[in-house]
């Protein structure tokens, strides 16, 4: 084959044997370094970002491969065309390492005549027997819409002596479309006039999938974020939608005498993205009583902050028309029972009659209230009630005390204290009595509450709502 140089520049010195070895040992090392690691990284593909983590192991794998088969074919050198070689069968060369291998070519202009490496003949299929294909009939080999592109690439090359990079796509004898990279450049005479081209053209197809495989799952992932940022923004939105308007302090009934200073507040996860179905609520009904209530939806999403929602909008139509907490509760978990997407919650829900100053209350599966007075606090003991949605046709107890003007009645949700049960949240609150009884309002004791558990690392959101009797 003749030399692949242009005339007017010196041709270089190829590398020696030890130093191509040297580098194909750091390429093997390399990928067994990457290997590991892909391997380590398996997973259940359900996750987007690991899915794509694992398509990018693939595509260096595949380059890494690439290079040592080059690196081994610079160390070996050329195959020649062998026309003793039998016909490569139909997709043998598709499942063989050849396909990574480089090819070359040269088309002789003044004699019209084509030399080709055996690598060649592999990449495209062909009989090393038969003749290689000049420039005019190669052409033949390509997809129709790539033509024009070989077609450009060829011109610029004889013409405007332009070097050749690009890619297009051949057809097989057996029919299976290959992506080929060619690289060349025009051989100039002495006067400059282009005498021939030469080429090295490698089946990049695997390479192109690889590269494609990341592109989509690249995408994917950066749809996953998007459509979480819209739900999370969504979740936001109705949670600010529908928990109470009023922020700080809060004095009820607002007709005659205002006999309860209310306040609470909402505590997010430490993941902001992990908006749940917690919810408070104070509502001044229409006898003059008023509703306190605090619960949970398991879950997070719009799905579960929507469920809230529902759950919420029953509690303050059923108990404004009256009906007491144990028998609210009732419905409230029938409702769930009755919906199309099963889930569970829990709630505790209290009716403060200020005429007697008595509390009424019932529970569902929820922590219950802290009652402190004199400067220590305790749980009032909970009636009997399961979690909302757990069983169907569930009775729910009431419990009944009578509160004294100075006593602060605390209602809060799961999530205060990560990783912990119930227990170590209801102690470090009651810890907070001596802070509770020094307190002037009871947004000065959401205040402490906000500053015993605000910074703590939860993995779930939680809320807290302090009634304090002030006459």
């Amino acid at each position: 084959m003749p030399s692949h140089l242009s005339a007017d520049r010196p041709a270089a010195q190829p590398p020696g044997p030890g130093s191509v070895d040297a580098l194909i040992s750091q390429t093997r090392r390399l990928k067994g370094d990457v290997d590991a690691v892909r391997r380590d990284s398996r997973s259940d593909g359900t996750d987007p970002q690991e899915r794509w983590q694992r398509a990018l192991y693939d595509l260096a794998l595949h380059q890494l491969n690439d290079l040592d088969e080059h690196l081994a074919q610079l160390r070996d050198g050329p195959r020649p065309a062998s026309p003793d070689a039998a016909p490569t069968a139909p997709g043998e060369a598709a499942r063989g390492p050849l396909l990574s291998r480089v090819g070359s070519a040269e088309w002789n202009l003044l004699t019209d005549g084509a030399s080709w490496s055996g690598e060649l003949y592999e990449i495209l299929g062909r009989d090393p027997a038969a003749t290689p294909l000049t420039l005019d009939e190669l052409p033949s080999l390509v997809l129709d819409e790539d033509r024009p592109k070989l077609t450009s690439m060829v011109t610029d090359c004889l013409v405007d002596a332009k070097p050749i990079d690009g890619e297009f796509r051949v057809v097989r004898p057996d029919g299976n479309v290959r992506t080929v990279h060619m690289m060349g450049e025009p051989v100039l005479d002495a006067d400059g006039s282009t005498t021939s081209m030469w080429a090295v053209l490698r089946d990049v197809s695997e390479l192109r999938c690889s590269q494609r495989t990341v592109r989509e799952t690249r995408d994917s992932l950066q749809r996953h974020r998007q459509q979480a940022q819209t739900e999370h923004r969504l979740a936001v939105e109705l949670q600010e939608a529908v928990l109470p308007p009023w922020r700080g302090s809060l004095r009820l009934p607002r007709r005659g005498p205002q006999t309860l200073d209310l306040a609470a507040h909402y505590l997010p996860s430490a993941t902001s993205a992990l908006i749940g179905g917690d919810w408070y609520d104070a509502l001044e009904l229409s006898d003059g009583d008023t509703l306190l209530s605090v619960g949970d939806l398991t879950g997070h999403g719009v799905t579960v902050t929507s469920g809230m929602a529902m759950l919420l909008g029953a509690l303050r139509g059923m108990a404004m028309a009256g009906t007491e907490p144990g028998q609210l509760m009732a419905w409230l978990n029938q409702l769930l029972d009755a919906t199309v997407q099963p889930a569970l919650g829990s709630a505790v829900c209290c009716r403060y009659r200020p005429a007697s100053r008595t509390l009424v209350w019932a529970q569902a599966g929820h922590p219950a209230p802290l009652l402190f007075r004199n400067g220590t606090g305790r749980m009032l003991k909970a009636p009997d009630g399961v979690l909302l949605g757990a069983t169907s046709g569930a009775t729910y107890g009431q419990a009944e005390l009578t509160l004294e003007p100075g006593d602060l009645l605390l209602l809060h949700t799961d999530g205060l204290v990560p990783g912990q049960g119930g227990t170590a949240a209801v102690d470090r609150l009651l810890g907070l009595a001596v802070r509770f009884g020094t307190a002037r309002t009871a947004q000065d004791c959401v205040r402490a509450v906000v500053e015993e558990f605000g910074g703590t690392e939860r993995q779930d959101d939680a809320c807290v709502l302090i009634a304090k009797v002030t006459s």
